[in-house]
């Protein structure tokens, strides 16, 4: 009997578990060909989260939890769960059930057909704003360009791996992680399932502008050097208009006889100039500090407890 995991990092996520117990319960009844793990990431939830998944444990061996020391994000979330799951198949999933658990049943179908990489792809997105879907899909085009490598558009981490998948992420040790790209990184055979995104079940989105935007830069400076040729790029049209600025002040003083007054034209330069080294400066900065936090060689997370056993800490630490 093959063994399928599901990887779900929560943080305050008291309200959605009960519907999404259910809704998980009733999925691996029509799948009763296959063995099931469940394995909660407690994200350092600061309500009744993990008090939840716990007794939930108690009713069903199933169900699993690990318990972060502190908040250290749901990429790193993510990683922790791999480095415990034991199944055939991980199945990363959200807890708000946005992505409906029931997609899974296409998900074993197709991976039993040869497929490595099944991944949700979303046709449309309710409960979301105009701001966030436009972002997003804009997001995804700088991506696609500046990484040089296929990104599966309009889609989020609710997916199936195959173990061999799951073994070749497990591999990316890097602190800070854009998963989305890692998916596409290791490669694989690759397969798309459509899907209309719901809004929340219950509960509010833990993720706010800012975090959205981190995230948005760690994928693009994680996957790629491109930034950093902004410099080249920006240097030769600036030295092409101040070539064609200096012939055109020339000019005028030949021609028409009347001077541009030099203040001006002072500080128009030291404007311009300005700007594009605070641009690439803030590149540059990006760059050197992810050398800086590589460099620390610190682990991805701290564990405190693993099924209601005290963590060391040092079995997983590679």
């Amino acid at each position: 009997m093959k063994k399928i995991s599901i990887i779900i990092p929560v943080y305050n996520e008291e309200e959605s578990l009960p519907f999404l117990f259910e809704r998980l319960n009733n999925l691996m009844n029509q799948l009763e060909n296959y063995e099931f793990e469940i394995l909660f990431v407690n994200d350092g939830s600061k309500d009744n989260t993990l008090e939840i998944i716990k007794q939930q444990r108690q009713m069903d061996n199933r169900i699993s939890y690990l318990d972060f020391s502190r908040n250290f994000g749901k990429e790193i979330a993510m990683i922790a769960g791999l480095d415990y799951v034991t199944g055939d198949a991980v199945i990363f999933m959200d807890a708000d059930l946005q992505d409906p658990p029931e997609l899974i049943l296409d998900f074993v179908k197709y991976w039993e057909e040869g497929y490595d990489d099944v991944y949700a792809k979303r046709r449309s997105r309710k409960g979301e704003t105009f701001l966030k879907k436009f972002t997003s899909k804009m997001y995804y085009k700088v991506l696609q360009k500046v990484a040089g490598m296929e990104i599966q558009k309009d889609t989020g981490d609710f997916r199936l791996l195959d173990r061999r998948c799951a073994n070749a992420l497990r591999k990316l040790r890097e602190s800070q992680r854009c998963t989305k790209s890692m998916f596409s990184w290791i490669g694989y055979k690759k397969k798309e399932v459509l899907y209309d995104r719901d809004p929340r079940v219950a509960g509010k989105t833990k993720w706010n502008y800012k975090k959205l935007i981190d995230l948005a830069i760690d994928g693009i400076t994680s996957f790629t050097t491109s930034p950093l040729r902004l410099a080249t790029y920006i240097s030769i049209p600036t030295f092409i208009m101040l070539g064609v600025y200096f012939i055109y002040v020339i000019a005028k003083c030949f021609v028409v006889n009347m001077p541009i007054q030099a203040f001006q034209a002072i500080i128009l330069l030291i404007l311009f100039f300005s700007g594009i080294q605070i641009l690439l400066f803030g590149i540059l900065g990006e760059y050197l500090g992810r050398i800086f936090v590589e460099t620390k060689h610190r682990p991805l997370y701290l564990v405190n407890e693993y099924n209601g056993q005290k963590e060391e800490n040092e079995e997983k630490i590679q």
